[in-house]
């Protein structure tokens, strides 16, 4: 009797790891059907040529701010990669900004990453920034806008700004 009761413990043994098995699978293909897969990263299309010249227009002409480089949104809808290149022009106080609207609704001033030397036209340094925006919604657009400054006559002071949208290719 000893003998059954031995075997019959060893076969509730097997038949529940045998069950646990089942269960494991079982929890295993029901994941790897309910889990929605991983989305591709998505991809950047061409680069869009930023060129913004902001000049005076009272007085002599000078050459205030200049915003050069590339753009380019990514298949997604939701992204934007810039390389921009901002010129403070000589002749021109204080130093040019610039700021990015997406959608025409959300504001957002890129942070300087780096200087490069100052091509001629220009003061100081050349301006660098260079980055990624996330929106949390579909990305239709991107406005640059670009203001310089300047004194005339004598000390009254003088701002212009312009700007250029840049529409996403993929909608």
């Amino acid at each position: 009797m000893r003998l059954e009761l031995t075997r019959s413990k060893a076969r509730r043994a097997a038949s529940s790891v045998a069950i646990a098995i089942a269960i494991a699978i079982a929890i295993a293909t029901l994941a790897a059907i309910l889990m929605p897969a991983t989305p591709a990263h998505a991809a950047y299309g061409p680069d869009q040529a930023v060129s913004i010249t902001v000049t005076s227009n009272a007085g002599p002409s000078i050459m205030l701010a200049q915003l050069t480089g590339t753009l380019a949104f990514d298949d997604g809808n939701t992204k934007f990669r810039y390389a921009l290149r901002l010129c403070w022009g000589s002749g021109s106080y204080p130093m040019p900004n610039f700021y990015v609207s997406v959608n025409g609704s959300t504001v957002f001033y890129p942070s300087q990453t780096g200087t490069a030397a100052a091509p001629p036209g220009c003061q100081l340094s050349l301006f660098l920034y260079d980055g990624e925006y996330t929106h949390s919604t579909t990305l239709t657009n991107v406005t640059l806008y670009v203001t310089g400054g300047w004194f005339y006559p004598g000390n009254t002071y003088n701002s212009r700004t312009k700007s250029v949208t840049y529409d996403n290719p993929y909608n």
